[in-house]
């Protein structure tokens, strides 16, 4: 049985890359096989991307964060257009609109979003989105730009009534939940779970550890998230959706792989 961990910070686990070596080789040992790195702006991709670019079971997203709108720096888009041609990088992300913390202005995030979609749309890849409070303005600009490739609503955070509304609209999109998916008063995660399994949709479901963030209940303890932990919501998801745990990793394996372009063997 085997993981596939759609989006984890590894960089903010650990900035020493023997440390990230180290929580690479941990989560092998828990089955967790596939990683997907994922950074906010370009100066950390390209540091990571150097690290880890010999771990043949990482691979990469490559975009620039709503926290990056006031300064994605002058030649963001060749940095990106440069990266996407690099081995195994997979995706363009993580990208999207983040109005809690209230980056920039709105507007200036829009462009920023828009512009890499085109680019994941350009260069056929799917792309990794960022939503806080932006659920409706995202929903909108995906109708008309969302990449043939599709999307991944990374850490969902939506309700039932939101991944609905985007199967109805025939968009091709996955929804990726992360250790929150564990805790007790996470409602709308757990009832977006029994949506998906009633719409027949658990194809479109992924699972990730959102590390160092998102801690899962069952290690609340512990200081960080690893990719090592992933296991622990694949558990309780198959708990949820009552599937054996083995048949539910297997279709999450498939998912992750048909998103991301990658071979499942």
């Amino acid at each position: 049985m085997q993981f596939f961990d759609t989006h984890a910070h590894i960089g903010l686990i650990y900035d020493d890359p023997i440390e990230q070596f180290r929580v690479i080789q941990q989560a092998k040992q828990a089955g967790v096989t596939r990683i997907i790195s994922i950074n906010n702006n370009l100066h950390d991709f390209k540091k990571e991307y150097a690290v880890l670019k010999s771990q043949k079971n990482i691979f990469h997203a490559v975009g620039v964060g709503p926290s990056e709108v006031t300064a994605p720096g002058d030649d963001w888009v060749k940095i990106i257009e440069d990266s996407v041609s690099l081995p195994n990088v997979v995706a363009i992300g993580e990208t999207g609109l983040d109005y809690c913390k209230q980056y920039g202005d709105k507007r200036r995030q829009i462009e920023l979003f828009i512009a890499q979609l085109e680019l994941a749309q350009k260069h056929n890849l799917p792309v990794i989105i960022h939503n806080r409070d932006a659920g409706r303005d995202i929903f909108e600009i995906l109708q008309d730009r969302l990449p043939e490739r599709g999307a991944i609503f990374h850490c969902y955070s939506e309700n039932a009534e939101y991944a609905k509304m985007c199967l109805d609209a025939g968009m091709n999109v996955y929804f990726s939940f992360a250790g929150n998916l564990t805790y007790r008063n996470a409602r709308n995660l757990h009832e977006t779970v029994f949506a998906l399994k009633e719409m027949n949709a658990l194809d479109h479901v992924l699972i990730e550890t959102e590390s160092p963030f998102m801690i899962p209940s069952e290690f609340r303890e512990k200081k960080r998230t690893m990719p090592k932990m992933l296991s622990s919501t694949a558990k309780f998801l198959a708990d949820m959706v009552e599937m054996d745990l083995e048949v539910l990793a297997n279709q999450l394996w498939k998912n992750s792989c048909k998103i991301f372009g990658l071979p499942e063997e």
